[in-house]
């Protein structure tokens, strides 16, 4: 744009009462525009706020079993993270072992096998179980649907 044109554009632009902005700066000649700045800077505040209300933050909840849990606890906890993947979390769960118990690894990749089984309408295994030290750990995501 010559400095000719700039200034009839400027004019143009403040009898309508309103803003010539630069659209496109690195263009050759650059882009310039018309417009309510004002109004335009309004809108764009609305799209991000719009677009930070709607992002979703996922929540990571954990439990902890042992290898050697009883069938009331395994049931009392199997309700909980019922309850965290309906609310739409992931749900780490970690079996944890003591002592001897390190030489039974396979009991407690059993039990969290047969938890994400019992589950598998619920919510979706992430990640295996695997080892990590004295602990084994799995992770569950809740099935693609809104959460509550």
């Amino acid at each position: 744009m010559g400095i000719k044109a700039t200034k009839e554009a400027l004019m143009m632009a403040n009898e309508d009462g309103l803003d010539l902005v630069e659209v496109a700066p690195q263009a050759d000649p650059p882009v310039c525009r018309i417009m309510n700045y004002g109004k335009y800077k309004y809108e764009q505040e609305q799209k991000a706020k719009k677009a930070r209300k709607h992002q979703t933050l996922t929540v990571v909840k954990e439990i902890k079993f042992r290898p050697k849990i009883g069938k009331h606890d395994y049931e009392t906890k199997k309700k909980h993270v019922e309850r965290f993947l309906n609310h739409g979390d992931k749900v780490k769960v970690t079996m944890m072992f003591r002592g001897r118990e390190m030489t039974h690894t396979d009991l407690g990749r059993k039990i969290l096998i047969q938890l994400a089984e019992e589950l598998q309408t619920l919510g979706t295994m992430e990640s295996r179980p695997k080892q990590d030290g004295r602990n084994m750990i799995m992770v569950l995501a809740p099935t693609a649907k809104s959460p509550k």
